[in-house]
């Protein structure tokens, strides 16, 4: 049986560096320099309230491109609860972001799990547009095997 359990995430940490540049071209976002073409790495931190509570870590690649939205792939090391169950994901990362939307989705690696996640399959959900004091939401499709 699946559940849906939300909750909200802030961004507790985030140091983006720049891997690699096509060119000298730059775009600004919120006065913060980024390639206008090539990828950075973006070591972040997250922390979650509500039905989903707890701690995680993410390793993000980043594409800009001046032409389009920016793909993204990370994996995300998440400890704490699902709607009261204890333990750790991980969990892989494909998305997009344009300025401050963003959009994701981030699947359940079965068999790195640990507690009462051991057996979770499944994926979240993000969608975010603009910034938020209170913080963003994110939607867990998740079974217990």
């Amino acid at each position: 049986m699946t559940h849906i359990s939300t909750g909200k995430f802030t961004v507790s940490s985030w140091n983006e560096t720049t891997v690699h540049q096509a060119d000298d071209e730059t775009i600004d976002m919120g006065g913060v320099a980024y390639p206008a073409r090539g990828f950075t790495r973006a070591d972040v931190e997250y922390d979650y309230h509500g039905d989903v509570s707890g701690h995680g870590v993410e390793a993000s690649l980043i594409a800009y491109n001046r032409e389009s939205s920016a793909p993204t792939m990370a994996f995300l090391a998440f400890d704490g609860s699902i709607d009261g169950h204890e333990g750790s994901l991980v969990l892989r990362s494909v998305g997009e972001h344009a300025g401050m939307e963003v959009r994701g989705r981030l699947d359940i690696i079965p068999g790195l799990g640990t507690g009462g996640l051991a057996n979770a399959t499944g994926y979240a959900e993000i969608e975010i547009s603009g910034h938020s004091d209170d913080g963003y939401p994110i939607t867990f499709h998740y079974d217990l095997n």
